[in-house]
This record gives structure tokens, C-alpha cells and sequence, in this order.
């Protein structure tokens, strides 16, 4: 599998990469066993990089894949974690079980997660995760999803984080959001290697193309692609899709199954063809997708070896179903 360099640091990554998230019991339980055997699945296929964060079931996905990767030689893979959110136990150890979810994340609510972008903060989150993944370095730091905590962000995490990459912590690091604007700015204004863009740039949403990858290839940072199934309709377009989470409008539904008819016009299935478009762009150094299972690791790195003729993106830009500029 094909590994590229992040910006202008040493740190490298897969084109494919784990998203560990699921594993951290999103939506529902992973068991410990089926969570192990998924990152072995995904080491058996050649992916190098694993992208994990303290949100993930209140540290559950950090223990897990630290878990998992403790035996394996730490030169031969990057590991990604986040900041922002740090853990607080909760005074009584939290309840016997959970209600519901936490978060998103079926897991006993043993902590709260409170936003924190202090120079402080992210120091602490950084130790905290070091400790729960058992391992000796994180290789790349983003700022999570610090939409509502521009000024703290900029001002005092980033600078922070800038101290740790000096310092040898960390060996890359930027900022993890769904929104392009303010991963622009972070791309133009500061001197991060890195930032992972989720859902923005897709078959069905490639607004990216306005700002954030044209600035990272002007800039020679790089671009991890989160997203690329837009939670769902690209995986299988029908009634009741999901689209960024929530239930699919007609006409995204109707412009899924257009681009479903061309690329299976070409034998490619929808869900090869959202995996590769991302890669298209110069400044993606590779697509993270999240997986709770050995079949569902191995289903994405088949699709992955899938070729993709150059005829099949042409026809897509024919039928006004792709843009140049994401207008």
C-alpha cells in the first residue's frame, strides 16, 4: 500500500488508514476480541496509520488500539490522537450502567468530556493519552473539531501544539473538523503539516475544492479524507440513508443513484469509486475510514486495489455529477 509524507514533517502514512472510532464503541458495543482482530486486519492488509481520540468511548478506542499495537515495531506505523476534549472523572466513578449512549458511544459514563483549548489543556490531553495508550509518542496531534473555539484554538492550543512537535512529543500536527472554512485558515495562517477534513470532500460534497485543497497544495500541507461515504448514501443509496447523519434529502438520494449508474456503467461499485475520489487530488495524502470488523477492514482495502479507469471521472464530469472548483 502506497505511503505518503505529511506536509513538510517525517511522519508517513497509508492511503488507507483505521478510524478507530468504532472500535471505541460507537453506536453500539465491539467486543474486546472482534476489536483486536479488526486492527490485526487491518495490519494483514498493509495499513500504517490509525487515527484514534479521547472522545472515542471516554478513551476506550485510545486503550483498545494501544492495546492492540503495543507489540508491533513503533517505527513502522503513525498513530493520530486529538485535543480539545479532556476527560474529568466523574466524582462517583460515574453509574453501574449506561442509559443510553454517551455521546454517540455506548459506554459507561465513567467521565465527562469538557472542551479545553488552554495551552494547559492540551499539554494534559496529550499525557493522558500517551498513558492510556501505553505507547512511548503520538505521531500526529489534531485539534478536534474547535468550530465553536476559534480564538483558543489559534491562540493558545495551536501554539502549544507547536511546542510539543518541537519538543519531539508529537511529529505532525493540525486540526480535524467537518468544515472547510476554518481548516483553511488553518492551512494558510499557521504552520500545521496536517489537517483531516471529514465529509468535505466526496462524490457528493466536494466543496473542499473552493479553498482547503487548493491552499494545502499551494501550501505543501497535506489532507487526510474522513467521511467519504457521507455516513452512509454513498455506501448504499436508497430510502433511508443517512447523509452526514441524518436521514438523506430526495435529491442527494436521487444524485447518489445517478453516480451509482455510472460507476457500475464502468464495473466499479459506488462504494471503490467514493474511496478513490478523494485520492484524485494531489494534497490528499490518504482516506480514513472507520471500522468495528475484520470483514469490514478487509472489504475496505478490496476496494481500494479496485481499479478506476480515468474514463469513469470524465463521464461523472460530463454528466455535471463532479466540479473542478466544488461549485
Amino acid at each position: 500500500m502506497r505511503h505518503n509524507r505529511l506536509g513538510n514533517s517525517a511522519v508517513e502514512v497509508t492511503e488507507l488508514s483505521f478510524g478507530a472510532a468504532a472500535i471505541g464503541n460507537l453506536f453500539s458495543a465491539v467486543e474486546p476480541a472482534q476489536a483486536a482482530a479488526a486492527v490485526d486486519a487491518a495490519w494483514d492488509e498493509g495499513i500504517r496509520y490509525f487515527d484514534t481520540a479521547p472522545h472515542y468511548g471516554l478513551g476506550l478506542s485510545e486503550r483498545r488500539l494501544g492495546e492492540a499495537l503495543r507489540a508491533r515495531p513503533r517505527d513502522s506505523y503513525a498513530l493520530s490522537t486529538k485535543v480539545g476534549r479532556v476527560l474529568d472523572p466523574l466524582p462517583d466513578g460515574g453509574p453501574a450502567t449506561s442509559e443510553g449512549l454517551s455521546e454517540g458511544f455506548a459506554v459507561r459514563a465513567t467521565h465527562r468530556r469538557r472542551w479545553d483549548f488552554s495551552a494547559a489543556g492540551i499539554r494534559r490531553s496529550i499525557e493522558d493519552s500517551l498513558e492510556r495508550l501505553g505507547l512511548d509518542r503520538i505521531d500526529i496531534a489534531y485539534l478536534h473539531d474547535p468550530d465553536d473555539h476559534a480564538e483558543a484554538a489559534f491562540h493558545e492550543a495551536y501554539p502549544e501544539l507547536e511546542k510539543l512537535r518541537a519538543e519531539g512529543v508529537v511529529g505532525a500536527i493540525g486540526a480535524g473538523m467537518n468544515q472547510t472554512a476554518m481548516l483553511t485558515r488553518f492551512v494558510r495562517d499557521t504552520d500545521v503539516d496536517v489537517v483531516l477534513c471529514a465529509g468535505r470532500h466526496t462524490l457528493l460534497d466536494q466543496s473542499a475544492l473552493t479553498d482547503l485543497l487548493p491552499a494545502a497544495a499551494a501550501r505543501g500541507r497535506s489532507v487526510v479524507v474522513g467521511g467519504v461515504f457521507n455516513s452512509g448514501l454513498l455506501a448504499d443509496p436508497r430510502p433511508g440513508a443517512t447523509y452526514d447523519y441524518a436521514a438523506a434529502p430526495l435529491k442527494l438520494l436521487d444524485r447518489a443513484l445517478r453516480l451509482k449508474a455510472v460507476t457500475e456503467g464502468h464495473g466499479v461499485p459506488l462504494r471503490a469509486a467514493a474511496l478513490h475520489y478523494p485520492l484524485t487530488h494531489p494534497a490528499v495524502a490518504g482516506v480514513l475510514v472507520g471500522t468495528r470488523s475484520p470483514e469490514e477492514v478487509r472489504d475496505a482495502a478490496a476496494l481500494l486495489r479496485k481499479p478506476v479507469p480515468d474514463d469513469l471521472w470524465d463521464e461523472l464530469r460530463d454528466e455535471g455529477l463532479l466540479t473542478e472548483n466544488g461549485n
